[in-house]
């Protein structure tokens, strides 16, 4: 547990002396104790002292302090017994504390604040990790993916300041090179303010330069311009230095030489201006200088490099939402029935967690006594509140609104719902879209074109431009120079997609990378599973039809055929199983083990129950086996005439077989899940064909497909049916997504352009996938296509913008309009558009987190 709190110089805590408050608690102990358990606080007796609430920095020694005083263990703070204070009770004493916060802060960890060697490590590592990042953390660049380091730095490729990687805040506190461009801002200010004032007052009135005389006033400026180029422009000489020496250009290699062009020219100029041809100088024997281009470039680009520092930190917004949904601390009931309040990280799998209304759920647990309303659009993008009751899940940082119920805990730490959800979206907000591949390769050229363009304005200002030639020259090479701005087209998809992952996490939608975005965008077909996808996946036992029995099998009853399949349904997770297991429990029966199970995906199971050799699934599978008829009248057309009757009326037929013997049919109906319909019309509405694929039975594939409007069906499929079905849409040119929950969707999930699992599916078909519905709600596939649709079109206007800049504002720069127009860009303007264009691009990107996704 980290703290804020400074280390306690005293020497230990003390607990309330006993007195005429009557809670008798002795010296605090110096062994761990048990528990801990809050108090109500009673108010003292009125005969009780009205002592001060002070402080041992105020002169108070626990030790000789009176007895209507204690000394708050967390704090130190001096506490009024006479006042209704909170209080703690741990290991049979009573601890006093000045608020609730201290009292908080002390029930989930006590032991800190008794044990003072405990207390000095813990404060220890909570500043030193306030200071800096674990020494393992990573950091990476956000415009360079392939770069990252162990510890803070530079990116080699683009210059850029080394982010931590992983969740965001894992370096608490401000960004370390915000923190040093604001101070070197300071500097730059300061001394630029009068620079300007100085060089350019003729032209507001303030002729400031004629009073003092020229050559003065070039030396003054000298001296001002000195410490913002010494000083404020070191990370940019810097950055550009090892940009050449990495042989990367970069933005920092242009304004490097930009800032450092314009000032030693503007050196040279005012200490020997006898160097410059006659037709540069003026009466007086002074040449023109542009000490305040230099330092105002150095200056509007820390301005920009601030904003733009900021807003790259809104883009993790979004996970900071998702971590700051989790609480911190959770009300573990002990045995005796006490609770306990303790950090999350001492939460342990099987804990008893009680949570109040308006709490959120401290983790992944199911609920064992009580039932409430549980807000879990943080999960699905749904406000509905969802009812619980006993056995139900719950997940942690979803909102209990209304009933009070204690629950178990399943999953703790990295392994919750929400905790992998964090991970995820770091993981894919650090991921590069294909389209990116572009700006690459545009990026890769452009600081040596950029180069060539500024040589070819000195060159053609020199030999073509009118007098001073040298200042126009030098004027225009330094403004092509700085204008130039690579860092908008490195920015323009990662910034994109750190926004929408975190926006589409807020909804539901978990991407697993850029690619998966731009693909699902593209699709012109969709390949739905219908079980578990089309269907809410929870079927229930709607007929048992036992076909007879012989000597050899002894099955003679309906409920003897229901109980040894649920018995071997126990050991699958298929959702039929959890159908037949449901009417079993209904129904009292008592379950026998079953062993040697193996499950042939998308057509059955098998294994042994009470010495039995039992098959559950379709006819082929039975077939397949060498599964025979019972003896009689029943053959197997008999049983494949009751299955398509049963298939017609939207119910899927299960056959059992025992002993290498047809038993009987198990009929279980999943009804439609009440969104598909509307979902698969807005799909249609996108020009998106809907093709269904399952492995059940023709007939009810066609009664479901009918209702909502599928004329495409593919039923009675093999895993590997469905992939070859989508590879067969592949190879006509189609862009294809598939959308499925189970085991025997996992292929065809990795198949396709873009697989799309439903949140509750299973482990397998959620790693297939590119986005993961969080919901089983089918209008996230709605969602998460408006989301693909809307990024994929901001990161092509960032491409636009970042392009269109240069290539309108280069050429301005380079002066092209100046033959026309006389018009010339200064170098102060140059800098001004260039910070613009990078925060054009980081706003236009933040502006997906205003997307509404219905």
């Amino acid at each position: 547990m980290t703290d804020e709190t400074p280390a306690d110089p005293r020497p230990g805590p003390t607990a309330a002396a006993a007195g005429c408050c009557g809670d008798g608690a002795a010296p605090a102990p110096t062994a761990p104790a048990p528990s801990v358990k809050p108090e109500t606080t009673a108010a003292p007796a009125a005969s009780c002292c009205a002592g001060p609430h002070r402080s041992a920095a105020d002169g108070a020694d626990p030790a000789t302090e009176p007895a209507c005083l204690a000394t708050d263990p967390v704090c130190g703070m001096s506490v009024d017994l006479a006042k209704n204070k909170p209080k703690v009770s741990h290991a049979d004493r009573t601890f006093h504390f000045c608020g609730q916060r201290c009292a908080d802060r002390f029930a989930a960890d006590p032991e800190r604040f008794l044990d003072p060697e405990k207390r000095a490590a813990a404060d220890a590592a909570a500043a030193a990790t306030r200071d800096s990042a674990p020494p393992d953390t990573l950091f990476g660049c956000p415009m360079c993916p392939d770069q990252e380091q162990a510890g803070p730095g530079v990116c080699k490729v683009c210059g850029m300041a080394l982010e931590p990687m992983g969740l965001p805040l894992a370096v608490p506190g401000e960004n370390p090179e915000l923190t040093d461009f604001r101070k070197r801002l300071v500097v730059a200010a300061l001394f630029t303010t009068p620079l300007v004032l100085l060089a350019m007052g003729g032209h507001v009135g303030i002729p400031v330069a004629e009073w003092i005389g020229a050559r003065t006033s070039q030396g003054i400026e000298l001296l001002l311009a000195l410490p913002v180029v010494a000083y404020s422009a070191r990370p940019f000489f810097e950055r550009a230095v090892a940009s050449v020496r990495n042989r990367h250009p970069n933005m920092w290699t242009l304004i490097g030489l930009g800032v450092a062009v314009a000032f030693a020219y503007s050196l040279v100029a005012a200490l020997a201006p006898g160097l410059f041809p006659a037709q540069m100088t003026h009466h007086g024997g002074t040449v023109d200088v542009y000490f305040e281009a230099a330092a105002v470039i150095v200056t509007l680009v820390l301005v920009g490099q601030i904003l733009e520092l900021k807003a790259r930190e809104k883009t993790g917004d979004a996970i900071r939402t998702l971590i700051d949904m989790a609480p911190k601390t959770a009300a573990r009931l002990q045995p005796d029935g006490s609770e306990t309040r303790v950090p999350l990280s001492a939460i342990r799998p099987g804990d008893r967690l009680r949570v109040r209304p308006g709490e959120a759920v401290p983790t992944d647990g199911r609920l064992i006594e009580g039932a409430s309303a549980i807000d879990e659009s943080m999960l699905t993008g749904e406000s509905k509140p969802i009812d619980k009751s006993k056995d139900d899940a719950v997940t942690g940082g979803t909102l209990n609104q209304s009933g009070s119920f204690v629950m178990a805990a399943t999953r703790v730490g990295a392994d919750t719902t929400l905790a992998r959800i964090i991970a995820k979206v770091a993981v894919a907000q650090r991921s590069r879209a294909p389209m990116q591949q572009s700006a690459d390769r545009v990026a890769r050229w452009f600081v040596p074109a950029v180069g060539v363009v500024a040589a070819l304005a000195f060159l053609g200002w020199l030999v073509f431009g009118p007098e001073p030639r040298l200042a126009y020259a030098i004027i225009s090479a330094v403004s092509v120079l700085v204008i130039a701005c690579p860092c908008a087209l490195g920015l323009a998809t990662p910034m994109t997609v750190m926004v929408a992952t975190g926006r589409g996490a807020r909804s539901g939608v978990l991407v697993r990378d850029a690619e998966a975005l731009e693909a699902l965008a593209a699709i012109d077909t969709l390949v739905i599973d219908k079980t578990g996808t089309l269907t809410q996946g929870r079927p229930r036992l709607t007929d048992v039809i036992a076909l007879g029995s012989d000597s050899a099998t002894a099955i003679a009853s309906e409920t003897e055929l229901l109980r040894l399949a649920a018995s071997l349904e126990s050991l699958s997770e298929h959702p039929i199983a959890w159908a037949i297991l449901a009417a079993a429990r209904e129904r009292g029966l008592s379950l026998s083990p079953a062993s040697q199970m193996v499950a042939v995906p998308g057509k059955g199971l098998k294994g042994t129950v009470d010495g039995h050799l039992v098959r559950i699934g379709t006819l082929a599978f039975l077939r397949q086996e060498g599964v025979a008829s019972l003896d009689g009248e029943i053959g197997l057309a008999m049983v494949a005439k009751r299955t398509r009757e049963l298939s017609a009326a939207a119910k899927t037929a299960v056959l059992v077989a025992i002993d290498d013997r047809v038993a009987g049919i198990l009929a279980v109906a999943d009804a439609i899940r009440p969104s598909a319909a509307q979902a698969l019309a807005e799909l249609r509405t996108r020009k998106i064909e809907i093709v269904m694929a399952t492995g059940d039975d023709p007939v009810t594939a066609a009664t479901v497909a009918r209702e909502l409007g599928i004329y495409r069906v593919h039923a009675g499929l093999a895993p590997e049916d469905k992939s070859r079905l989508v590879s067969e849409l592949k190879t006509t040119g189609r862009t294809v997504g598939f959308a499925g929950d189970g085991i025997n969707d996992a292929i065809a999930l990795s198949t396709a352009h873009v697989g799309i699992a439903m949140g509750g599916g299973t482990d397998a078909a959620i790693q297939s996938a590119g986005i993961t519905l969080l919901n089983s709600d089918l209008r996230g596939l709605v969602r998460a296509h408006t989301l693909a649709m809307a990024t994929v079109a901001n990161i092509k206007t960032n491409l636009a913008l970042a392009f269109g800049y240069n290539a309108v504002l280069i050429p301005v720069a380079a002066g092209v309009l100046y033959p026309a127009f006389g018009l010339l860009l200064s170098p102060m303007l140059a800098a001004a558009a260039m910070s613009l264009s990078s925060l054009s691009v980081i706003a236009n990107s933040l502006s997906l987190n205003r997307l509404i996704l219905k």
